[in-house]
Protein backbone atom coordinates (compact mmCIF):
# COMPACT_ATOMS: atom_id res chain seq x y z
CA UNK A 1 0.00 0.00 0.00
CA UNK A 2 1.22 3.49 -0.85
CA UNK A 3 2.63 5.24 2.29
CA UNK A 4 0.41 8.32 1.82
CA UNK A 5 -2.71 6.16 1.46
CA UNK A 6 -1.71 4.12 4.49
CA UNK A 7 -1.21 7.29 6.56
CA UNK A 8 -4.59 8.59 5.38
CA UNK A 9 -6.34 5.39 6.45
CA UNK A 10 -4.60 5.41 9.81
CA UNK A 11 -5.61 9.04 10.35
CA UNK A 12 -9.17 8.23 9.31
CA UNK A 13 -9.53 5.22 11.61
CA UNK A 14 -7.35 6.12 14.58
CA UNK A 15 -6.26 9.74 14.15
CA UNK A 16 -7.67 13.22 13.83
CA UNK A 17 -10.45 12.20 11.44
CA UNK A 18 -11.56 9.21 13.52
CA UNK A 19 -14.49 11.03 15.24
CA UNK A 20 -15.96 12.04 11.88
CA UNK A 21 -15.56 8.51 10.55
CA UNK A 22 -17.42 6.88 13.45
CA UNK A 23 -20.17 9.49 13.47
CA UNK A 24 -20.71 9.11 9.73
CA UNK A 25 -20.62 5.32 9.93
CA UNK A 26 -23.17 5.21 12.76
CA UNK A 27 -25.61 7.57 11.05
CA UNK A 28 -25.12 5.85 7.70
CA UNK A 29 -25.76 2.39 9.13
CA UNK A 30 -28.87 3.64 10.92
CA UNK A 31 -30.22 5.22 7.73
CA UNK A 32 -29.57 2.01 5.81
CA UNK A 33 -31.22 -0.05 8.56
CA UNK A 34 -34.35 2.11 8.35
CA UNK A 35 -34.58 1.42 4.63
CA UNK A 36 -34.26 -2.32 5.26
CA UNK A 37 -36.86 -2.15 8.03
CA UNK A 38 -39.28 -0.32 5.76
CA UNK A 39 -38.83 -2.99 3.11
CA UNK A 40 -39.06 -5.94 5.47
CA UNK A 41 -40.69 -5.33 8.85
CA UNK A 42 -39.38 -8.09 11.07
CA UNK A 43 -37.77 -8.14 14.51
CA UNK A 44 -34.36 -8.80 12.97
CA UNK A 45 -34.67 -5.75 10.71
CA UNK A 46 -35.00 -3.32 13.60
CA UNK A 47 -32.74 -0.28 12.94
CA UNK A 48 -31.65 -0.48 16.56
CA UNK A 49 -30.36 -4.02 16.07
CA UNK A 50 -28.86 -3.64 12.58
CA UNK A 51 -27.05 -0.37 13.30
CA UNK A 52 -25.71 -1.74 16.59
CA UNK A 53 -24.44 -4.97 14.98
CA UNK A 54 -22.93 -3.01 12.09
CA UNK A 55 -21.00 -0.69 14.42
CA UNK A 56 -19.87 -3.64 16.52
CA UNK A 57 -18.62 -5.50 13.46
CA UNK A 58 -16.79 -2.40 12.20
CA UNK A 59 -15.15 -1.84 15.57
CA UNK A 60 -13.92 -5.43 15.75
CA UNK A 61 -12.75 -5.48 12.14
CA UNK A 62 -10.85 -2.19 12.44
CA UNK A 63 -9.59 -2.99 15.96
CA UNK A 64 -10.94 0.29 17.29
CA UNK A 65 -11.33 0.97 20.99
CA UNK A 66 -14.61 1.99 22.58
CA UNK A 67 -13.09 5.38 23.43
CA UNK A 68 -12.33 5.96 19.74
CA UNK A 69 -15.93 5.19 18.89
CA UNK A 70 -17.22 7.51 21.62
CA UNK A 71 -15.00 10.34 20.37
CA UNK A 72 -17.23 10.61 17.32
CA UNK A 73 -20.59 9.53 18.69
CA UNK A 74 -20.61 10.92 22.23
CA UNK A 75 -22.61 13.93 21.00
CA UNK A 76 -25.49 11.58 20.25
CA UNK A 77 -25.81 10.95 23.98
CA UNK A 78 -26.48 14.65 24.44
CA UNK A 79 -29.70 14.18 22.47
CA UNK A 80 -31.02 11.85 25.18
CA UNK A 81 -31.93 14.85 27.34
CA UNK A 82 -34.29 16.45 24.78
CA UNK A 83 -35.66 13.00 23.94
CA UNK A 84 -36.48 12.44 27.59
CA UNK A 85 -38.31 15.78 27.79
CA UNK A 86 -40.29 14.85 24.66
CA UNK A 87 -41.73 11.88 26.54
CA UNK A 88 -44.01 14.36 28.30
CA UNK A 89 -46.05 14.63 25.10
CA UNK A 90 -47.60 11.10 25.15
CA UNK A 91 -48.35 11.47 28.86
CA UNK A 92 -50.29 14.68 28.20
CA UNK A 93 -52.04 13.25 25.14
CA UNK A 94 -53.15 10.15 27.05
CA UNK A 95 -54.08 11.84 30.33
CA UNK A 96 -57.62 10.49 30.00
CA UNK A 97 -56.22 6.94 30.12
CA UNK A 98 -54.33 7.78 33.30
CA UNK A 99 -57.49 9.09 34.95
CA UNK A 100 -59.53 6.09 33.85
CA UNK A 101 -57.03 3.27 34.52
CA UNK A 102 -54.63 4.65 37.11
CA UNK A 103 -55.05 1.74 39.61
CA UNK A 104 -54.26 -0.85 36.92
CA UNK A 105 -51.39 1.23 35.54
CA UNK A 106 -49.89 1.72 39.00
CA UNK A 107 -50.13 -1.95 39.89
CA UNK A 108 -48.82 -3.15 36.53
CA UNK A 109 -45.84 -0.77 36.49
CA UNK A 110 -44.94 -1.62 40.09
CA UNK A 111 -45.17 -5.37 39.43
CA UNK A 112 -43.28 -5.19 36.12
CA UNK A 113 -40.49 -3.01 37.50
CA UNK A 114 -40.10 -5.18 40.59
CA UNK A 115 -39.95 -8.42 38.62
CA UNK A 116 -37.48 -6.97 36.09
CA UNK A 117 -35.10 -5.52 38.70
CA UNK A 118 -35.25 -8.50 41.08
CA UNK A 119 -34.74 -11.09 38.33
CA UNK A 120 -31.72 -9.15 37.01
CA UNK A 121 -30.31 -8.90 40.54
CA UNK A 122 -30.83 -12.65 41.14
CA UNK A 123 -29.11 -13.55 37.86
CA UNK A 124 -26.20 -11.20 38.55
CA UNK A 125 -25.84 -12.64 42.05
CA UNK A 126 -25.89 -16.18 40.65
CA UNK A 127 -23.12 -15.30 38.19
CA UNK A 128 -21.19 -13.37 40.89
CA UNK A 129 -21.04 -10.21 38.79
CA UNK A 130 -19.45 -7.06 40.28
CA UNK A 131 -21.72 -4.45 41.84
CA UNK A 132 -21.50 -1.96 38.96
CA UNK A 133 -22.64 -4.57 36.41
CA UNK A 134 -25.40 -5.71 38.76
CA UNK A 135 -26.76 -2.18 39.09
CA UNK A 136 -26.47 -1.74 35.32
CA UNK A 137 -28.54 -4.84 34.58
CA UNK A 138 -31.20 -3.80 37.07
CA UNK A 139 -32.23 -1.02 34.68
CA UNK A 140 -32.63 -3.24 31.62
CA UNK A 141 -36.43 -3.07 31.53
CA UNK A 142 -36.84 0.71 31.13
CA UNK A 143 -36.21 2.65 27.96
CA UNK A 144 -32.69 3.90 27.19
CA UNK A 145 -32.80 7.56 28.36
CA UNK A 146 -34.29 6.58 31.72
CA UNK A 147 -32.10 3.48 32.04
CA UNK A 148 -28.92 5.50 31.59
CA UNK A 149 -30.07 8.10 34.14
CA UNK A 150 -31.09 5.48 36.72
CA UNK A 151 -27.94 3.44 36.14
CA UNK A 152 -25.77 6.47 36.83
CA UNK A 153 -27.69 7.25 40.01
CA UNK A 154 -27.35 3.75 41.49
CA UNK A 155 -23.71 3.13 40.56
CA UNK A 156 -24.07 1.34 37.24
CA UNK A 157 -22.48 1.95 33.83
CA UNK A 158 -24.79 4.10 31.65
CA UNK A 159 -23.25 2.98 28.33
CA UNK A 160 -23.74 -0.69 29.21
CA UNK A 161 -27.26 0.09 30.41
CA UNK A 162 -28.06 1.35 26.91
CA UNK A 163 -26.87 -1.95 25.42
CA UNK A 164 -28.83 -3.99 27.96
CA UNK A 165 -32.04 -2.09 27.24
CA UNK A 166 -31.58 -2.53 23.49
CA UNK A 167 -31.22 -6.29 23.85
CA UNK A 168 -34.17 -6.44 26.26
CA UNK A 169 -36.37 -4.49 23.87
CA UNK A 170 -35.59 -6.72 20.90
CA UNK A 171 -36.03 -9.96 22.83
CA UNK A 172 -39.18 -8.62 24.52
CA UNK A 173 -40.77 -7.72 21.17
CA UNK A 174 -40.14 -11.24 19.83
CA UNK A 175 -41.50 -12.90 22.98
CA UNK A 176 -44.47 -10.52 22.92
CA UNK A 177 -45.44 -11.74 19.45
CA UNK A 178 -45.34 -15.34 20.69
CA UNK A 179 -47.44 -14.46 23.75
CA UNK A 180 -50.04 -12.71 21.60
CA UNK A 181 -50.38 -15.79 19.43
CA UNK A 182 -50.60 -18.06 22.47
CA UNK A 183 -52.71 -16.07 24.93
CA UNK A 184 -55.14 -14.48 22.45
CA UNK A 185 -55.36 -11.19 24.34
CA UNK A 186 -58.41 -9.26 23.11
CA UNK A 187 -57.92 -6.11 25.16
CA UNK A 188 -56.00 -3.45 23.27
CA UNK A 189 -55.08 -1.92 26.63
CA UNK A 190 -53.53 -5.21 27.81
CA UNK A 191 -51.65 -5.74 24.55
CA UNK A 192 -50.20 -2.25 24.61
CA UNK A 193 -49.25 -2.42 28.28
CA UNK A 194 -47.50 -5.75 27.74
CA UNK A 195 -45.28 -4.35 24.99
CA UNK A 196 -44.66 -1.04 26.76
CA UNK A 197 -43.56 -2.67 30.00
CA UNK A 198 -41.75 -5.68 28.57
CA UNK A 199 -40.00 -4.23 25.53
CA UNK A 200 -40.09 -0.41 26.03
CA UNK A 201 -39.24 1.56 22.85
CA UNK A 202 -39.02 -1.47 20.55
CA UNK A 203 -42.27 -2.72 22.07
CA UNK A 204 -43.92 0.65 21.43
CA UNK A 205 -43.05 0.39 17.74
CA UNK A 206 -44.48 -3.12 17.67
CA UNK A 207 -47.61 -2.04 19.53
CA UNK A 208 -48.24 0.71 16.96
CA UNK A 209 -48.29 -2.00 14.29
CA UNK A 210 -51.19 -3.64 16.15
CA UNK A 211 -53.26 -0.46 16.46
CA UNK A 212 -53.30 3.16 17.55
CA UNK A 213 -54.68 2.43 21.03
CA UNK A 214 -52.11 -0.31 21.62
CA UNK A 215 -49.35 2.09 20.60
CA UNK A 216 -50.67 4.88 22.81
CA UNK A 217 -50.94 2.61 25.85
CA UNK A 218 -47.48 1.15 25.23
CA UNK A 219 -45.98 4.66 25.05
CA UNK A 220 -47.74 5.69 28.22
CA UNK A 221 -46.66 2.63 30.19
CA UNK A 222 -43.07 2.93 28.97
CA UNK A 223 -42.84 6.58 30.03
CA UNK A 224 -44.53 6.10 33.41
CA UNK A 225 -42.32 3.09 34.18
CA UNK A 226 -39.22 5.15 33.36
CA UNK A 227 -40.31 8.05 35.54
CA UNK A 228 -41.20 5.74 38.42
CA UNK A 229 -37.79 4.06 38.26
CA UNK A 230 -35.94 7.38 38.18
CA UNK A 231 -37.80 8.57 41.28
CA UNK A 232 -37.75 5.33 43.28
CA UNK A 233 -34.48 3.60 42.32
CA UNK A 234 -32.16 5.69 44.57
CA UNK A 235 -34.49 5.23 47.54
CA UNK A 236 -34.74 1.48 47.00
CA UNK A 237 -30.96 1.21 46.68
CA UNK A 238 -30.41 3.17 49.89
CA UNK A 239 -32.90 0.97 51.72
CA UNK A 240 -31.23 -2.21 50.42
CA UNK A 241 -27.78 -0.98 51.48
CA UNK A 242 -29.11 -0.18 54.95
CA UNK A 243 -30.29 -3.76 55.49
Amino acid sequence: MHPDLKDLLQDLLHGAWSPFFWAGLTLGLYALARVINGWRRRWWSSPLLLAWLGCLAAGLLLQASYQEYLSGTGWLSMLIGPATMAFAVPIYDQRHLIRRHWPVLLLGIAAGSTIAASSAWALADLLALPADLTHTLETHSITTPFAMAVSEKIGGVPQLAAIATAITGLVGAVIGEVLLATMKLRSSFARGAMFGMGAHSVGVAKAHELGSEEGSVASLVMVLAGLANILLAPMILAFAQAL
